[in-house]
């Protein structure tokens, strides 16, 4: 690990694809911008600048600030050239607009469309479906014969099928639906890329549009009980959902709504191969698993970034921030805060309190969050136990992203009980 990084190479490395594919380097330069410039202006090659903020408090802070802190117009770190684009499609009336773009209160009032499907007493009725996905990949890996890359075969396959089950999408297009969300999150990455340049990334964007252009219209043509129809044929102020809203509110709820899932199932399989004692902890008293499953999310923190824009002149630790001046809050700093969490870089199956940020805060709390931490408890519930041993077979990779991601590899060798 380099020893002679400066503060300014450090903030670099959040607008680096590869530093978030290289988790030491990554966490020493976050280290280094909590203790010695936490409020951080980034100037960095072929993005337009920033202040990083790295200090949990200053996240939180600014998350409980919505209304001088907006999502709107620069919700997340993106290039230069992504953000003229995004500005070209704003005056052409066909910018993305998700619930993570918006502010109150639009914000407010398109999130209420969904929330009731994610509140507790709809999830209980999800459980058994989800359950029955969970042993069908347990059994799974079984099949597979002790070995398999446990990204691709079973973490990438599990969230995918329960969220576009709860769409209604038919499963002959789940493959599909998986491609354009690694093409969209992993425009980065030069595995998962459609192409290394902007246009690529907004094609996979647009193929996202028309795919859902069709599911709209079947959905408003003939209604059925699935959320897929909900979203279509939703209402705000007594008005149908314009296209641009529609087709935006299908993309987050597609792709965020498994991708992150599978990045913390994958990458809390990895901590506990890393750390068999908390494996083993875990297996004699499966009662922890909730505790565990936050743990495993902190420790992965799927998302990387949100940016806010400052409504108007304000400080952060006495750093001025002008008016019209971005703000992106690093999650996985936050959640590594030595202020806030003990002995921070041990991952603790029984850590407890665990106040992570990895679902944001305030107004903009992950819609999906108990869905998330629903599908990754029922999952090592249904693996833990069973696993008689476990090991590494290759060398775990992860996507170089600058938003979300984490492994896109994990070959491991187990045997399971039957």
């Amino acid at each position: 690990m380099s020893t002679t990084m400066t503060v300014q190479e450090a903030g670099r490395a959040l607008a680096d694809p590869t530093a978030y594919a290289d988790e030491a380097r990554l966490h020493e330069a976050l280290a280094l911008l909590r203790r010695e410039e936490p409020v951080h202006w980034v100037e960095a090659p072929g993005y337009n600048p920033f202040w990083a903020i790295t200090k949990h408090e200053d996240v939180l802070e600014i998350e409980r600030n919505n209304n001088l802190f907006l999502s709107y117009p620069r919700p997340m770190l993106l290039t230069a050239e992504l953000d003229e684009m995004q500005r070209q499609q704003r005056e052409q009336g066909m910018e993305l607009r998700t619930l993570v773009h918006m502010d109150d209160p639009e914000h407010k009032k398109m999130r209420a469309i969904t929330a009731d499907w994610f509140k507790p007493r709809s999830l209980r009725r999800l459980e058994g479906r989800i359950r029955e996905l969970a042993k069908r990949y347990v059994d799974r890996m079984a099949e597979l014969g002790g070995e398999c890359d446990f990204v691709t075969d079973v973490a990438s396959q599990f969230p995918l099928y329960v969220i576009l089950s709860v769409l209604g999408l038919p499963e002959s297009d789940y493959g599909r639906m998986l491609k354009l969300t690694q093409e969209l999150f992993g425009g980065d990455d030069p595995e998962l890329q459609r192409g290394a340049n902007a246009e690529d990334t907004m094609a996979a964007l647009m193929d996202f549009f028309e795919y859902f252009k069709e599911l709209t219209a079947s959905r408003r043509a003939n209604p059925t009980d699935d959320l897929a129809s909900l979203i279509a044929n939703a209402e705000v102020d007594g008005e149908p959902l314009s296209d641009v809203h529609t087709f935006s509110y299908y993309t987050i709820v597609a792709s965020a709504g498994h991708d992150t899932t599978s990045s913390a199932i994958a990458g809390g399989l990895h901590a506990l191969i890393e750390h068999p004692d908390q494996l083993a902890r875990l297996q004699a008293d499966l009662s922890l698993m909730p505790l565990a499953v936050d743990e495993m999310i902190r420790w992965v923190t799927p998302v990387k970034q949100f940016t806010r824009t400052a409504a108007e002149d304000t400080e952060i630790r006495g750093v001025r921030i002008a008016k019209g001046e971005s703000v992106l809050l690093s999650y996985p700093s936050a959640n590594r805060d030595e202020e806030v969490f003990e002995d921070p870089f041990r991952f603790d199956v029984g850590r407890d309190p665990n106040k992570h940020l990895a679902f944001g805060f305030g107004v903009h709390y992950c819609l999906g969050a108990r869905l998330a931490k629903l599908e990754a408890r029922i999952f090592f519930e249904e693996l833990v136990p069973r696993l008689e041993s476990i090991e590494l077979a290759g060398e775990p990779q992860l996507i170089a992203t600058t938003f979300v991601g984490g492994l896109k590899h994990l070959p491991i060798r187990y045997t399971l009980k039957s």
